[in-house]
């Protein structure tokens, strides 16, 4: 009991803290946006910004300073693909037979909480058992700590497919999939797969248009839902007011989705010329989620034994192909997001993902708006988050270094603040 009463008194406390005014001295600010500033002040009231000056300003008696002048700062990181609910492992295929609800649960919390000292203030979480909806909850009422969460609830896929977790089990061993759990088959069960995950608190629609590669699924790369099945997903998610992401790797799946009008492609592995021009034309967003390709690619070829035979080859496939597929869309002139499938790599690496897409041939600058700005904008907050100015939650990270000069930068992350509160600070 004194243990519990201990930790409502350091919410209060924190929520007091809050409606200080804080300055932060920066070194640099790169408020994206607009242009970056040598030698600034941060000045915030509670959880919000409310002015950027030149110089560093004369802190006020009462006020608190935190000092970042050898720092650069920028918005708090946005992460568009993420799983917070698990991490891929040798046991990861073996894992729905052992954890309930409960254990899912406190694994996640701790993912959450690894993924916010990372700097991901946001993230946007693409399926799971729906504990993450639960989690997000928990986050929002101050009983968990870590990232904001969009989250889609569970994946939609067809029978058999890539979301469909009893492939490859006993017959006998779990109920028939429905579509109250996502499984959905044909224009009315779809309708119903969209309106129930809405029902239970998703804030965004995620759907399997092809297979994948870590599932058991017959095939990775074709497509699962008819062009009418997506069709119906997306008008009745857009009916409800929220969006549609769509997981693909084989190209018509993908030319399916992006015609039916999802909000975002995920991994887009084997994406034609023709498919990035259809993207271009509706407005698509693109989310290469390179680094879970190079990590099941390196587990593949170096872990022996770490994916079932069927996932492996599909594994050591995927992540040359997804780099590859990320530069020619760039070139083209695509619109690329940041996202990683975080979860089928550790959490709290997120930030290898500027790496990569530099090797992929972005400009740094492109990069860093693609996980603030962007990244918030896909969201629907850009009116709260993504870019450091007046009116704006005080979300925000420092590293060392200069990430326009060299992204690597960005694996230095040395202060977090979320919503005004310092979650991290070396």
């Amino acid at each position: 009991m004194a243990r519990f009463s201990l930790f409502f008194t350091l919410v209060l406390i924190s929520r007091l803290l809050q409606a200080q005014t804080t300055f932060i001295y920066c070194g640099k600010l790169i408020p994206i946006g607009s242009e970056s500033i040598t030698n600034a002040t941060l000045v915030l009231d509670g959880n919000k910004i409310t002015r950027i000056d030149k110089g560093f300003t004369a802190v006020p008696a009462g006020a608190e300073l935190i000092d970042l002048k050898s720092k650069t700062v920028l918005p708090g990181l946005i992460d568009c693909h993420v799983h917070l609910e698990f991490e891929q492992s040798k046991s990861s295929y073996s894992d729905r037979f052992v954890l309930n609800d409960a254990d899912i649960a406190f694994r996640a919390s701790v993912y959450a909480r690894r993924t916010l000292e990372a700097g991901f203030t946001t993230v946007r979480d693409l399926g799971g058992t729906g504990v993450n909806i639960s989690l997000r909850n928990a986050i929002n009422n101050g009983w968990a700590i870590g990232p904001r969460i969009i989250t889609a609830g569970r994946m939609l896929s067809v029978t058999g497919g890539h979301g469909d977790k009893t492939t490859g089990s006993r017959w006998d061993l779990f109920d028939p999939p429905i579509p109250e759990i996502g499984i959905a088959d044909g224009p009315d069960e779809c309708r119903t797969a969209v309106r129930t995950m809405i029902k239970q608190g998703a804030d965004c629609i995620k759907v399997a248009a092809t297979g994948g590669v870590l599932s058991l699924a017959r095939d990775g790369r074709l497509p699962h839902y008819s062009e009418d099945e997506l069709v119906t997903i997306v008008k009745t998610a857009r009916d409800m007011g929220v969006d549609v992401a769509a997981h693909a790797h084989g190209d018509e799946g993908m030319r399916r989705a992006v015609e039916a009008g999802v909000v975002t492609i995920e991994h887009g592995s084997f994406m034609s010329d023709e498919t990035m021009d259809a993207m271009i034309k509706h407005g698509t967003w693109y989310v290469p989620t390179l680094t879970a390709g190079h990590a099941v690619t390196d587990s593949a070829k170096f872990s022996p034994g770490f994916f079932p035979d069927h996932v492996r080859q599909k594994a050591i496939d995927i992540g040359p192909q997804i780099q590859s597929t990320t530069a020619r869309a760039y070139k083209k002139g695509v619109k690329i997001v940041f996202g990683t499938d975080a979860g089928v790599f550790p959490h709290g690496k997120n930030s290898l993902e500027f790496v990569y897409m530099a090797d992929a041939g972005m400009k740094n600058g492109d990069i860093l708006r693609s996980a603030t700005l962007d990244a918030a904008t896909v969201l629907h907050l850009e009116d709260k988050v993504g870019s450091l100015q007046a009116g704006k939650l005080a979300d925000l990270i420092a590293v060392d270094g200069d990430p326009i000069a060299d992204i690597r930068a960005m694996l230095k992350v040395v202060m977090v603040m979320k919503d005004g509160v310092v979650i991290r600070k070396d």
